[in-house]
């Protein structure tokens, strides 16, 4: 098959090609690298700031349209998928549409279904924008809000989702949103991961090595914070058992060279599953502290691994289950060989290229 991948996230797309490549098909990543993460490539659709850096990119697009043209699938990481006004968006969309075979829009993250279904059905105990019944009323949730309800972003969502020819969810969140709108046309696919090398496992961990990221103006809606927070006063109480390292807004490379040496890392307190950064942990033998609700497990179907330390949106919840694995430290190397078992069996990246191989078929 032919395929164009328009747009990234932190590596989907990047990572899925090499596994659709390896299975024989002719794949071309267009985007802008997702930003200052700067993932591999085929075709810069990276934005310079300014209008001026807008008409550039427009011009650059309008250029390549009749490039894109003859896919039988092409594959978009949201309705966003170019760093244009959505209203320019939308005729890219139809020309797209009117010239390929296939649409497909993913949901992996942060869209007007997203943010709609989290404050209205509620079908998340907690989310970015709910707590139970209670909506978030943090400066970032309601900005969100804003950026997608009632606007030309959200309508384009609307558009593309009611007439693409099949939406990929991930994670589990996303999936919960757009299943029950979309019920025939709506998939779960796991995020590809390439495994890393199997780690050793021999030997006590005196110190437990504890990484956090801190993504600057969003710690408070990740709950990074509040993570935070409970890893610093834990260090506090703890100093011969732990040592705690950060990273605050450091290049995507650096991070991973910090994260590297690390036994557990804090990530994403409102979700119910590990997301790209944490999957990437896990794949390197890392205890992931976060979301690991039996959701996750169960659209997995997985019954036997439970590697991730799962955690409650709360102050609390961190503290005491991080404190566990401090105090219980033989437990360490037990979740580091099930973390990269867990990615074997259900991220590989080959074996999730054929999962939407199998997913294309079906709709060209």
């Amino acid at each position: 098959m032919k395929i164009l991948l328009l747009g990234e996230y932190s590596g989907v797309h990047s990572t899925l090609a090499m596994g659709l490549r390896q299975l024989g098909h002719e794949v071309t990543v267009a985007s802008n690298g997702d930003f200052w993460k700067d993932y591999p490539r085929d075709t810069d659709l990276a934005r310079t700031p300014g209008k001026l850096g807008g008409m550039k990119l427009l011009a650059k697009v309008g250029s390549l349209l009749p490039q894109w043209r003859g896919y039988d699938v092409v594959q978009l990481i949201n309705p966003m998928f170019l760093e244009l006004k959505a209203e320019r968006i939308a005729h890219v969309y139809r020309y797209l549409r009117r010239h390929n075979r296939a649409m497909v829009l993913c949901a992996m993250g942060l869209d007007y279904y997203w943010v709609h279904e989290c404050i209205t059905r509620k079908p998340l105990r907690y989310s970015d924008f709910n707590f139970g019944d209670e909506l978030r009323t943090d400066p970032i949730a309601i900005r969100d809000r804003d950026d997608w309800l009632k606007t030309p972003k959200g309508e384009l969502n609307k558009e593309i989702a009611k007439d693409c020819d099949a939406i990929v969810a991930s994670p589990y969140e996303n999936y919960a949103c757009y299943k029950p709108l979309f019920a025939d046309k709506t998939t779960f696919m796991p995020f590809p991961i390439v495994p890393q090398q199997n780690i050793d496992d021999s030997g006590n961990i005196d110190t437990v090595k504890l990484f956090i990221g801190i993504s600057k103006g969003r710690s408070a809606y990740k709950g990074t914070d509040i993570m935070l927070r409970a890893a610093e006063d834990l260090q506090s109480r703890y100093q011969d058992r732990m040592q705690l390292m950060k990273a605050e807004g450091v290049p995507f490379a650096k991070y991973q060279k910090m994260m590297d040496g690390s036994d557990a890392i804090m990530d994403q307190l409102y979700s119910y599953t590990p997301a790209m950064n944490a999957l990437l942990a896990m794949s390197k033998g890392i205890v992931v502290i976060g979301g690991g609700e039996p959701e996750n497990y169960e659209i997995l179907g997985e019954q036997e691994l439970r590697p991730i330390v799962n955690v409650l949106p709360s102050y609390d919840s961190v503290y005491k289950e991080t404190e566990q694995l401090l105090l219980h430290k033989e437990r360490i190397p037990i979740l580091k060989i099930q973390s990269q078992e867990y990615i074997r069996r259900h991220h590989h990246y080959l074996k999730v290229a054929r999962q939407y191989e199998t997913m294309y078929r079906r709709i060209i």
